[in-house]
This record gives C-alpha cells, structure tokens and sequence, in this order.
C-alpha cells in the first residue's frame, strides 16, 4: 500500500511537470499579452510576488501578475483591496488568467497543479491541527475548494474541503478537478475580484479579522 501511494505520488509530480511546461508554451500569447496590458496600464511591477508556505509549511514565493494599484491615493489615504483593483487587474482575476505564472512554481516543485491553495503566513499559527492537515502536501494551482465554491464559501468550509481532499486524495481526483476547473473558468464561476478578506474570514485566521467567541468557533477541537 505504502509502495503503490509513492508510485501515484511521483506520477502526480510527471503529471505536474508535463502539464505546466504544456501549459506555459500554449499559453505564451496570453502570458505575453498580459504582461504587455499590466506594464501599459500599471507600469512595473508586472509580476506580484508573496512568500507563501508550502508543503510541511515550508516558505517559497509565489508569483502572480500584478492586479492592483498602489496602496495608497495620491492625497496618502490608505485604499482597500477593491479600490487598488485595476480594470485589468479585475479582467485578469475574473479570467483566472493571473494564476498562469503559478505554473513555474509547479516547475520549481513548490506548488503542484492541484492541491490546497497557498494562504498567508500569518495564518500557519492559527489553523488547528486538523485544519493543518492541508500542509501535508504541495499546494496547488486550483483545488477541491475552487471547484466547490472558490470565493463564494467562507474559510472554515474552503479549509474543511481543503483536509478532504488531503484524506482521499487520487490521480483521478486531480483529474476530475481539473476538469471542473477548466468547466469554471469559462464561466467564470467563483470569482469575486476585490473581495475582502474579512468578508469570508469566519474562523479570525487574518490578524485584522476578529476572532471568533467559544459559541461561534468552527474550529475542529483535535
């Protein structure tokens, strides 16, 4: 048994690897495209990047394109995250299309095409242990909870999906998730560009985010 999961572990990284190169060639265009309408409209940076934790909670940086403005007006009010979004930024969110420089973290062996979704790391103190449990493996590109609601479901259901797909984790899950993804990025499903993170926070993981009383408290106990 043991044996059999560490041959469907490795096909997982050949799949990794033979899907982002794929994946970076045919999208050459559009990365280049992207690119082009960030520097035009934004100027540099083009790419975003954050330090974010991995597998076993180890810390890589994570590149996105750049989506948003900068953090303060010319007057020097600070500007929330739906007002920095830029109209590019937000085309490109919608589109999914600011994920595609994730695809030489897959390279890199950082982040796999499927697998729970890279947080911050102001979050690591404050999952429980079960919650936890989605550091077990690589992050990924897409998951089980961006085919189940994305943006649409608040953290404690995103981090319930994220421990389900670490519990049955298959060669053929990651598949069928990349099928649905591919499915709700052509409609665009899930995605709310601009979004707050205190508007989905219900377990307080964001150090801005209230914690929530012992009455209110999803967190699994274990």
């Amino acid at each position: 048994m043991i044996a059999s999961r560490a041959v469907a572990r490795s096909l997982k990284r050949g799949v990794d690897l033979v899907g982002a190169a794929g994946l970076l060639v045919a999208s050459a265009p559009l990365l280049a495209a992207s690119a082009a309408a960030i520097r035009v409209t934004m100027g540099p940076p083009v790419l975003f990047r954050q330090v974010r934790p991995g597998q076993a909670g180890r810390l890589f940086t994570m590149v996105k394109f750049r989506t948003m403005g900068p953090e303060q007006a010319h007057d020097g009010l600070k500007l929330s995250d739906a007002e920095r979004l830029t109209a590019i930024g937000r085309f490109l969110r919608r589109t999914s299309l600011d994920e595609l420089p994730q695809l030489w973290n897959v390279l890199r062996g950082e982040m796999s095409l499927v697998g729970p979704r890279p947080l911050l790391v102001e979050y690591l103190g404050r999952y429980t242990r079960r919650q936890a449990r989605r550091h077990e493996i690589r992050p990924g590109i897409t998951g089980w909870a961006q085919v189940n609601g994305r943006q649409d479901i608040p953290f404690s259901r995103r981090l319930e999906l994220d421990v389900w797909y670490v519990e049955n984790w298959s060669l053929w899950l990651d598949l069928w998730i990349l099928l649905l993804t591919m499915v709700r990025i052509m409609r665009m499903t899930g995605v709310r560009p601009g979004q707050e993170v205190r508007e989905v926070d219900d377990l307080g993981l964001h150090p801005d985010s209230p914690r929530p009383g012992p009455k209110e408290c999803r967190a699994d106990p274990r």
